[in-house]
């Protein structure tokens, strides 16, 4: 890979420009923990200028670019893409220690999704709404038009740093609004070759801009400011919690955590179930959110899934991210394997049993199966965002039900079962905001809604879903002659 550029800075109004707050960040590779590039983080007048700029830019430009012109940026944004992609597969396998197959579908599926936007922001609808339903709406009538936000803050993780950008920024921009951008701090390189993409497409100055800094002292104020009029955020509960707690009066998007449970009956298909569960569980370290994490299998399919189970497991090749035959890379950091470590010993100390893995190689952890595991530690009961499932057995439809739901967490599931009757019964009753049957709950297109129930989230992604978000109705009423009175 070559050296990526070493001193970098933030993106406001069109510029790259230092931070102010007099400290950096080293952004570090996860697999080889080279040095990828110094940052000079943000101050709080940075995070004052970006909001500045970006409520100008709507106010002034954006909120009445006609929509063919907001196409148009968002076609030539995807084909920068396009043109960029092998160095923007290089940055994301560099920063987020992302395998280069994966990344690689990664980047296709950003400029995908751009072409989507502007696909959506050319059938935007509004409606005509008849007064005369009471006798002094006579003469009267509306038209009611969803509108922009506003300035939106979007937050945004390492997992896809590119993907997951551009599932907040498209549908911002195909509405007409503008956006600041707070990278993960382990991602923040992709961010601003974003950034550069969107100007070079046409995207006016101060539509989008990108902050680095930290939370007290530059991303709080984000979150707080009322210029702001929405905040989508992806990342952990905590992280969500904190931004309820501070964002005030303001739309937020909320895609939070997940313990994602799939299900095994005993008509499935065994084999094609436990090879899709097993890629789900372990691609990319299982740093997804959506990632199978706990496995309920019919009792009377036990062993042989296992067995299945774990010889795909085993299969799939760890090592060097760059490596096409590579699947499973880095996770994001060491402390973080070591966490991982300790929850499985604390699974074990409890009585788990170990099937496969459990050991710490090449950056990451071997891809781990573990049985009769309580449902009170954290493997069982909190999303771990690792190379990790836990295999639970069931008999009956109503106890696995009750059991898949008994999480705080209900983003994605899925179902294995060639009973069609029993798949709509489970489409109906888990607590998920979407289930996939005989696919794993780590599948994700972005023109459907995405989004979780209970804590996984509030709102929903998916380019035309987001649009929805990130727009308000807004009414305009019109008298046309004499009416009964005002009301």
């Amino acid at each position: 890979m070559k050296t990526i550029v070493s001193q970098r800075g933030i993106w406001i109004n069109g510029q790259e420009r230092p931070g102010a707050s007099g400290k950096t960040l080293d952004v570090v590779n996860p697999f080889n923990g080279l040095t990828l590039a110094t940052f000079s983080m943000a101050s709080g007048k940075d995070a004052d200028d970006a909001i500045a700029s970006a409520s100008a830019t709507f106010k002034n430009v954006m909120r009445t670019m006609p929509a063919y012109e907001r196409a148009q940026i968002l076609r030539r944004a995807a084909q920068e893409i396009r043109d960029g992609a092998k160095e923007l597969i290089e940055i994301v396998v560099g920063e987020a220690g992302k395998p280069i197959r994966d990344a690689t579908r990664e980047i296709g599926r950003a400029s995908t999704l751009l072409e989507l936007a502007a696909d959506y922001t050319m059938v935007q609808q509004g409606q005509v709404i008849p007064m005369d339903i009471v006798e002094s709406g006579v003469n009267r009538t509306g038209i009611a038009n969803r509108v922009p936000v506003g300035v939106i803050v979007a937050i945004a993780p390492s997992n896809s740093p590119v993907n997951l950008t551009i599932n907040k920024i498209g549908p911002a921009f195909a509405a007409g609004n503008t956006v600041v951008l707070k990278p993960s701090d382990q991602t923040p390189i992709s961010a601003l070759w974003l950034a550069a993409a969107f100007k070079r497409a046409g995207l006016p100055d101060g539509a989008f801009n990108v902050v680095i800094g930290e939370v007290e002292e530059a991303i709080e104020p984000l979150v707080r400011d009322q210029r702001v009029r929405m905040i989508s955020i992806t990342g952990g509960v905590p992280a969500g919690l904190a931004v309820i707690k501070a964002a005030g009066i303001k739309k937020v998007v909320l895609e939070l955590g997940s313990s994602a449970a799939n299900v095994v009956r005993a008509d499935a298909d065994v084999p094609a179930a436990a090879k899709s569960l097993a890629t789900s569980a372990y691609l990319s370290s299982g740093q997804a959110c959506i990632s199978a994490q706990r496995i309920f299998v019919h009792a009377s399919i036990e062993k042989e899934f296992t067995k299945l189970f774990v010889e795909a497991a085993e299969a799939m090749k760890i090592g060097d991210p760059m490596d096409p035959a590579v699947e499973i890379g880095p996770m994001v950091s060491q402390t973080q394997v070591q966490r991982v470590l300790g929850w499985i010993e604390e699974a074990v100390a409890a009585g788990a049993k170990v099937l496969t893995g459990g050991v710490a190689v090449a950056r990451t952890i071997k891809p781990t199966l573990l049985s009769n595991v309580p449902e009170n530690v954290t493997i069982s009961s909190s999303e771990v965002f690792s190379p990790i499932a836990v295999l639970q057995t069931f008999t009956e439809d109503d106890d696995v039900i009750e059991r898949v739901n008994s999480s705080v967490f209900g983003l994605q599931a899925g179902v294995f079962t060639n009973d069609l009757r029993a798949a709509f019964r489970f489409g109906r009753d888990i607590d998920a905001g979407a289930i996939w049957i005989n696919d794993s709950s780590r599948y994700r297109q972005d023109n459907y809604p995405f989004g979780g129930m209970k804590m996984s989230g509030v709102g929903r992604e998916g380019v035309q879903y987001a649009i929805e978000e990130m727009t308000e109705w807004k009414f305009l009423g019109l008298k046309l002659g004499p009416s009964a009175g005002i009301l």
